[in-house]
């Protein structure tokens, strides 16, 4: 009986270990960000491009993971204030992190350029921006992260370069020109663009609201830090409205497809959700939900245009 009972023991913490060793990877490279961000890659260069450009996926993932991984390490002060996953497990390990990450970026710059020139220049780009971002290097050993607004439109910024650009960099160098598919022109895009930047920016606010004890203690000023909770509710509101009213108006217009318009039911149930939230106030585990519920919902677009169901031809 005793061994039966000891061996028990020894089975649960094995277990308990595996599922607190996955969750510390999961949230080291906020996995749910990167997840959100490959999709949304596959998506729109679908969308711009009429073909999955899977390779442009497994790149973005990449990016976002090793800037993900970094930021975690930088961030560790207000991380931990915060009761952020994985910030103590970060910190603990955070040259080898950091080693592997800025190691494994050059050496991608090297390899894939080789591969897909046309993304190079961005995914410099995109990683310089990453640098600003999380490292003191601007005047006064700030970061950019530091900086009202510009913390914000900088994040936004980034997932324009690595969900736009890439694809978009592709297309024109594959074939000389901008040759989109039928129902897509050049003002489709650039509506779409200011879509998601707006939609994207929400996102950013609302995690915000989640950090702000941290952020205020770590000098970042968020909106909320800024202005108070209220008001920043004020701001999501209004970039989750302009956002569905861009789509909507350019639908109006014939610059808008169908297949596109219908991303405006990812901003009302974002609106829905994140007032639920606030009531009884934003949790780290809030915050990745809705990520994990936007990369189900891209998912799940895209299942339904492969699929060939009605609304999503090309």
């Amino acid at each position: 009986m005793e061994s039966g009972s000891e061996d028990l023991a020894v089975q649960k913490d094995l277990t308990g270990l595996v599922k607190s060793s996955w969750s510390n990877m999961l949230g080291a490279g906020r996995f749910h960000i990167t997840a959100i961000a490959a999709v949304g890659n596959l998506t729109f260069g679908w969308l711009f491009t009429g073909q999955y450009q899977w390779f442009l996926m497994a790149v973005c993932a990449l990016d976002w993971f090793i800037v993900n991984l970094t930021n975690r390490v930088v961030d560790y002060e207000e991380d931990q204030i915060n009761r952020i996953t994985a910030a103590e497990f970060v910190h603990q390990k955070r040259l080898l992190f950091l080693g592997l990450g800025y190691g494994t970026l050059l050496a991608s710059l090297v390899l894939l350029h080789f591969v897909n020139p046309a993304v190079t220049l961005f995914r410099i780009a995109f990683h310089g921006l990453g640098l600003v971002y999380n490292w003191p290097l601007l005047p006064g050993r700030r970061r950019l992260k530091q900086a009202y607004f510009f913390k914000n439109t900088a994040s936004a910024a980034g997932f324009l370069i690595t969900l736009f650009c890439y694809p978009l960099a592709t297309l024109y160098w594959n074939r000389g020109a901008f040759i989109f598919p039928a129902g897509i022109q050049a003002a489709t895009v650039a509506l779409t663009a200011v879509f998601f930047f707006l939609f994207e920016l929400s996102y950013e606010v609302i995690y915000d609201l989640r950090d702000v004890a941290g952020d205020r203690q770590a000098g970042v000023r968020t909106y909320p830090v800024v202005h108070g909770e209220r008001i920043t509710g004020r701001i999501i509101d209004g970039l989750l409205l302009i956002s569905v009213m861009i789509l909507m108006g350019g639908y109006l217009v014939r610059i808008i497809p169908w297949r596109i318009l219908i991303m405006i039911f990812a901003p009302g149930i974002q609106y829905f959700l994140y007032k639920r939230f606030m009531r009884r106030g934003i949790t780290s585990r809030d915050c990745i939900r809705l990520t994990w519920l936007g990369t189900a919902m891209l998912t799940i677009y895209n299942l339904w245009a492969a699929a060939g169901l009605p609304g999503a031809e090309l």
